[in-house]
């Protein structure tokens, strides 16, 4: 095993605190949401932090799936929009999942492929294979 990158951030007073990444482009306050009994603040919170992730390296897995398959897609059009779900049952507190991926110009049966090859390749798909519950969406232009 070949480690290419590592990130350092640091995140102080859990969700009501503040985070920030080792040369700063992470560095602002957390807020616990209304619905989980906190002030609903400005700041952001591990979920939000963790769709931006999430969407943005299956974003790049979709980028890899494609080169890799020679499919011309448009890198600058393509979006994932993550939805993190915080969620509570009898054994405590878990994480769920929706990835909703527009890859436009794509036909259907591309566009699955892709999506789920990237599904496969993702390093946060991967970390989270088993664990959580992913749902993956293509959506097409109508």
């Amino acid at each position: 095993m070949k480690t290419l990158y590592e990130a350092t951030t640091e995140a102080v007073g859990g969700r009501k605190g503040y985070v920030k990444s080792e040369n700063s482009p992470i560095d602002f306050s957390l807020s616990v949401p209304k619905s989980m009994g906190g002030d609903g603040g400005n700041g952001a919170n591990p979920e939000q932090l963790f769709g931006a992730a999430y969407a943005a390296c299956f974003g790049g897995a979709i980028q890899a799936v494609a080169q890799s398959k020679s499919i011309e897609i448009d890198e600058d059009a393509l979006s994932v929009t993550a939805v993190i779900g915080f969620c509570q049952d009898d054994d405590g507190f878990f994480l769920e999942a929706t990835l909703d991926c527009y890859i436009p110009g794509v036909d259907l049966k591309t566009g699955e492929k892709l999506v789920e090859s990237a599904h496969v390749v993702c390093p946060f798909s991967k970390a989270t294979r088993d664990n959580i519950t992913v749902t993956l969406n293509l959506l097409l232009d109508e």
